[in-house]
């Protein structure tokens, strides 16, 4: 069987997409999924949220070493799931696109208290282990 190919996207590729490639990555793992994880953005920041770097860290997965990076239309085309986080979803899925590409329409946290990061990352997660069971 095919490694299925899942690829998070949002804006900046430092909160939402990161948060939610390093779940996939962790639930991958323990499920013994084969699965290539990844994650870019239309105009990726510097680096990785340091909120996010820190509410991961509450659920113990490290994100830290993560980098932000940009992805192009002919890119996603190589992908089987495009999973954007609600965040200009015509910018990063080509007309062409054959896989399965679905909007979370997720919260930005960025700027905001810790406790909306939280939030966030607890959505994420829950939408990340729905997508896994159905990747199986």
């Amino acid at each position: 069987m095919n490694d299925k190919r899942i690829i998070f996207v949002c804006v900046e590729n430092a909160c939402r997409s990161q948060m939610a490639a390093g779940f996939a990555r962790y639930y991958a793992r323990q499920m013994g999924l084969a699965v290539e994880i990844a994650s870019g953005g239309t105009r990726p920041a510097e680096q990785v949220d340091e909120r996010a770097i820190e509410v991961m860290r509450e659920r113990g997965i490290d994100i830290s070493g993560e980098r932000p990076r940009a992805i192009s239309p002919r890119e996603l085309k190589e992908f089987d799931y495009v999973i954007t986080m609600g965040c200009a979803a015509e910018d990063v899925c080509p007309a062409d696109f054959t896989g399965r590409a679905r909007d979370w329409g997720i919260e930005d946290p960025k700027g905001k208290p810790l406790e909306v990061y939280r939030r966030v990352r607890d959505e994420i997660e829950r939408q990340v282990k729905k997508l896994l069971k159905e990747v199986m």
